[in-house]
């Protein structure tokens, strides 16, 4: 069980690092945004390359920082139901969540993703787009590991919930 417990801690440290520096690519992405309408509208110069560099952008903050929120329960729920709920139904939905709808879903997109991001790779495919990014594999790589980190992220779930699922009935 110790093995498990190093490599969940381990998965913890790298979504925690992984967070804190996406929060980087947030202000990059809005002063990419910003930069990118400003030039457009007063310049009417306008760039794929910087546009694509946004949604690149965008893609690895949302991906990667899927990770980092499950770490800090920040997760969406539906609280209008859940906070009528006992503590113990609220931590049976959220196991439930993870093991048959979470895990199924980034074990499918890691499925999906592998083989396209592994053509991109080995054809060095760009963007269609003129004058846009050869970046088009990073984000299919974004892809393929942020849901194999969200597969391997739902091992701390699970922990945690399960610690909470004694807690609570240790109380009762």
């Amino acid at each position: 069980m110790q093995p498990l417990l190093a490599l969940s801690r381990g998965i913890d440290t790298v979504n925690e690092h992984l967070g804190r520096l996406v929060y980087w690519c947030v202000l990059i992405m809005v002063l990419v945004s910003a930069g990118n309408a400003t030039s457009r509208y007063t310049l009417n110069l306008a760039s794929n390359a910087w546009l694509e560099l946004q949604w690149y952008l965008f893609a690895a903050v949302f991906l990667l920082c899927a990770g980092y929120t499950l770490l800090h329960n920040e997760h969406i729920r539906i609280d209008v139901v859940s906070s009528h709920l006992a503590r113990r139904t609220q931590v049976w939905i959220d196991v439930f969540g993870l093991l048959f709808f979470l895990l199924p879903m980034s074990v499918f997109i890691m499925w999906l993703s592998w083989p396209i991001f592994m053509n991109a790779w080995t054809s060095g495919e760009i963007s269609g787009s003129a004058g846009g990014r050869r970046l088009r594999c990073s984000v299919c790589a974004i892809f393929a590991l942020s849901a194999k980190r969200r597969a391997l992220s739902i091992g701390y779930d699970a922990r945690a919930a399960s610690s909470s699922m004694r807690l609570t009935s240790s109380s009762v």
